[in-house]
């Protein structure tokens, strides 16, 4: 026991110390500097702090908990997020720096007004928190296999720390930690693999026994409940572009060129890092277990570190999953600070020039959202049910309202409201399990109603905004109607 709290201290240690030592990078305290770094980071910076922030340990965690319990087709997550940020370089990152906005929530704020603008800031923001709890509850139960403490002192443990130096160093820390980060978890998973192989005869072995399992899902397509899979499939791709996390690197970025090369970057390293967990998962899915098996799908990872790997292996896979998870717990908490203190606080609650209150601001939401987040992560049970929950709520609501927003020339107040309210009755109709909510619509089992929840809602939106026009001002970013 000695040795692996002495391992994970001293590379709490170091990330410590360079998120620290990276805050010194802070220019004076104005708005650009205090949310976007000032648009001063390179594009290798940039790129891998967006893979760090996307591969977290629900990322990790997550995709082996799915390779594992339901077979390689429902791993959906890795070449999902990676097209949504191939999309979103594509045709988002471009139109959002060339106009300067500091938030994702800007151009909302200026076609529709500040107050009704703000309205896409709290499913934006329950987003950031779910995902937050999910990276969190993804740690606490890596720390609690490998190391056998209690997996609550875990999580607030390392989320004081990431706090810590997120308010201390800004942005700047952020990118320097997820540099720092992404290189441990690319090693320390890339490592494991090998060892934990060596258990078995051979990969063909592996592979042979888990099409045995899973003969309908081994593929990338499943051969049934196809209308489910569409529907995940389609909520990671497209839910995955309007996260302010996002938006914050391609803002940050110098131009507008690098912030659309460092997406594409970014998703091609992303389907990398699903390699090494997406092997320990079918590594633990054909292991004979002689009924010592993970008493649940999302305990995988941390058990296979544990028992098929040498302990100092172990040590050098509970620090990747700390690093990843880390990596985008502060990023996920100042993208929603930093919504807060500028179109929140700084545009409607109180207006100022001066920017050491909007920095001010800024550490305090950071403080409270942070602590916010924790605490659901102490009472979470499956990390891929908030991954996809967090996703699910920011495709449902806000994807279609950036795509409107964005290239509907004649979008209005009236049609933005009435969309939105038809997509939250349609996909709080199918239930959610999670939140203890019962359907009332009668849709099937495999009927994709998050996705018709999401079309429906653009639809309405863009018919009542040409039936209702008006509430909206004009803007500098549409070349033509649409």
């Amino acid at each position: 026991m000695l040795y692996p709290l002495l391992g994970v201290s001293f590379f709490y240690l170091v990330i410590f110390t360079v998120g620290l030592v990276a805050g010194r990078k802070k220019g004076a305290e104005t708005a650009a500097e205090v949310l976007v770094a000032g648009r001063r980071i390179p594009l290798w910076i940039g790129a891998l702090t967006m893979t760090a922030t996307w591969v977290d340990g629900g990322y990790l965690n997550g995709t082996a908990e799915a390779v594992y319990g339901r077979g390689l087709a429902w791993a959906q997550a890795p070449w999902g997020f990676g097209l949504s940020l191939a999309l979103g370089g594509i045709f988002f990152a471009r139109v959002m720096h060339e106009n300067e906005f500091h938030t994702m929530l800007d151009p909302f704020q200026r076609r529709y007004g500040e107050k009704l603008g703000s309205i896409m800031y709290w499913p934006a923001m329950l987003g950031e928190l779910l995902w937050t709890s999910g990276i969190l509850a993804a740690l606490g139960t890596t720390f609690g296999i490998l190391l056998g403490i209690d997996f609550r002192i875990a999580i607030i443990v390392s989320s004081a720390m990431t706090i810590t130096y997120t308010v201390r160093g800004g942005l700047w820390s952020i990118a320097y930690t997820d540099v720092a980060q992404l290189a441990m978890a690319s090693l320390g998973m890339a490592i494991c693999v090998p060892f934990v192989f060596a258990h078995f005869p051979s990969v063909d072995h592996v592979w042979t026994a888990y099409q045995a399992r899973f003969p309908g899902t081994c593929g990338f397509f499943p051969t049934d409940q196809h209308g489910l899979w569409f529907d995940n499939a389609c909520l990671l791709i497209f839910g995955g572009i309007p996260w302010h996390c996002y938006f914050q690197r391609v803002l940050s970025s110098p131009t507008p060129a690098v912030a659309r090369n460092l997406s594409l970057i970014a998703a091609g390293l992303c389907l990398l890092m699903a390699i090494p967990p997406a092997l320990l998962g079918m590594a633990g899915a054909v292991y004979s277990w002689q009924g010592q098996a993970p008493a649940g799908d999302f305990l995988v990872l941390p058990q296979v570190l544990r028992d098929l790997a040498p302990q100092w292996v172990g040590i050098l896979g509970l620090c990747a999953v700390a690093g990843a998870i880390m990596s985008s717990v502060d990023a996920s908490i100042y993208s929603a600070a930093s919504m807060f203190s500028w179109n929140i606080m700084h545009r409607i609650l109180r207006p100022s020039e001066d920017p050491s209150l909007l920095a001010r601001t800024n550490r305090r939401a950071i403080m409270v959202l942070g602590t916010a987040g924790t605490l659901i992560a102490l009472n979470v049970r499956s990390i891929y049910t908030l991954w996809f929950l967090s996703a699910d709520l920011v495709y449902v609501l806000l994807f279609p309202q950036l795509l409107v927003v964005l290239y509907l020339r004649q979008a209005s107040a009236r049609g933005v409201l009435a969309g939105m309210a038809v997509a939250l009755f349609l996909r709080l109709g199918g239930g959610e399990a999670a939140l203890g909510i019962p359907a009332w619509l009668p849709y099937g089992f495999d009927f994709p109603f998050k996705t018709v929840a999401m079309l429906c809602g653009l639809l309405v939106t863009v018919v009542f905004s040409r039936l209702l026009p008006g509430g909206t001002r004009p803007v500098p970013w549409l070349p033509q109607a649409l």
